[in-house]
């Protein structure tokens, strides 16, 4: 992504995947940073996922403000998840935040940890326990990382891995570029449906910590493919 409308049609057309994958619904959203600025950061105005053009993408500050001189937009509330990531994690290009239903109950169960269970999903080792904002905004919050100290909560929280977890609420995942967030995004939740599926039939075998990091390197250089065969696809069901 060489230009900003490069990047801008880049975060609309991942942010229908998602929705088409199943992966975001009327909520959440997918960001990248600025390929100009790397203090700035791309995401949409405040607006379901599938309904996302380019001209709906925004540019923002690590504050979660609007660059100066663009058309005052309506902004996410949890915008902060992604300024104060791509603060700490110069590494991060881009990030998915998800309420996907088959992740969530991998939220709620105390001693569940989400462990990769197939091949595709070597990324998830060292995924940390679910980040819960009540350890930091009281008992009383709406578990949402509305303000610059939640978000650097949370980032602080998911540190060098890949995926965190969310008590009560979704899951946020980092990647190096849109193709591999949305790919995390995706496997993630494929993960936690095969696992839920695998309990009805008795305790799985997880990947060792060697297999997973021998599996994401391997299947980790392949993000491409799959993010071109999701592009296809949404391009085919637009196109009626």
């Amino acid at each position: 992504m060489s230009t900003l409308d490069e990047a801008r049609t880049t975060v609309a057309t991942g942010s229908r995947v998602l929705a088409a994958q199943g992966i975001l619904d009327a909520f959440g959203h997918l960001s990248c940073r600025s390929p100009e600025r790397p203090d700035h950061f791309l995401i949409s105005r405040n607006l379901a996922p599938a309904m996302v053009s380019p001209d709906d993408v925004v540019e923002l500050d690590l504050d979660g403000e609007q660059v100066a001189g663009a058309a005052p937009a309506r902004l996410f509330l949890e915008r902060f998840i992604h300024g104060e990531i791509y603060r700490l994690r110069p590494d991060v290009q881009a990030i998915v935040h998800s309420h996907a239903s088959p992740v969530v109950p991998f939220t709620l169960v105390p001693g569940v940890k989400l462990r990769p269970i197939c091949h595709m999903c070597g990324f998830l080792e060292g995924t940390p326990r679910p980040f819960d904002v009540a350890d930091h905004a009281g008992p009383a919050s709406d578990l949402l990382i509305s303000s610059r100290a939640l978000g650097r909560n949370l980032a602080e929280h998911l540190g060098n891995a890949r995926v965190t977890l969310m008590r009560a609420h979704g899951y946020t995942v980092v990647g190096d570029s849109v193709a591999q967030a949305v790919y995390r995004a995706i496997y993630t939740m494929r993960n936690c449906e095969i696992e839920l599926s695998a309990r009805v039939l008795g305790e799985p075998v997880f990947l060792s910590p060697q297999e997973a990091e021998s599996c994401e390197r391997t299947i980790g250089t392949q993000c491409d493919r799959a993010w071109n065969l999701w592009v296809h696809q949404l391009h085919h069901s637009e196109a009626g």
